[in-house]
């Protein structure tokens, strides 16, 4: 039995659809794959199609893309957390985002197809996805709305407030990238200057 296959489900369930049933939750384990990653690894490359949802089970991601030759941070991930393309995994078209390990990684890819026929036979893991999309939808736009009307200190000082994790384990440069600043800037609004 994979203990952190089981502990990964459940933060992830709990974070999403807490009162899901233990059935419903060991149907997910059940479609589950593991993968194991070291540091600096490009899980999905732009131009791939996204066939899963991933599960960290342990490590930190990256999602990014490349815009006028930078690299700007979209999301990171860590345990407990869930990593998607969601353009890709729903059109199934090729993606524009790279997911990168910040840290070795073990994480549980899930089949969307057999995420879709899971939820089709119950409800439970219906309600799962559909809190899943929200969520993403919800995350989405609290970040275009932070980087539409907050200033570099109010949008750092969300980020430690909501992620610390992100504070103390990504890189700087990442961190910069994810908050719309230069890595000058982010020293500066952490030394208090701005």
């Amino acid at each position: 039995m994979d203990t952190l296959l089981r502990e990964t489900v459940n933060a992830v369930v709990n974070s999403r659809f807490p009162e899901m049933s233990i059935e419903g939750r060991r149907q997910i384990e059940s479609i589950l794959i593991r993968e194991e990653f070291p540091k600096g690894v490009i899980a999905l490359n732009e131009g791939e199609v996204a066939h899963e949802l991933v599960f960290v089970g342990k490590g930190m991601l990256r999602q990014y893309y490349y815009k006028n030759g930078k690299d700007v941070t979209e999301h990171f991930s860590y345990e407990g957390c869930i990593v998607m393309c969601i353009e890709s995994l729903l059109k199934q078209v090729p993606t524009r985002l790279i997911i990168e390990t910040l840290e070795p990684a073990i994480i549980y890819l899930c089949p969307y197809d057999k995420m879709l026929q899971l939820a089709k036979q119950n409800w439970e893991i219906n309600m799962f996805y559909r809190k899943i999309l929200e969520y993403s939808l919800i995350v989405s736009q609290t970040k275009a709305d932070s980087w539409r009307f907050e200033s570099a200190r109010e949008r750092y000082n969300l980020l430690l407030e909501t992620h610390p994790e992100i504070i103390k384990r990504a890189p700087l440069a990442d961190i910069a990238s994810y908050l719309l600043m230069t890595p000058e800037t982010l020293s500066r609004v952490r030394s208090g200057v701005l």
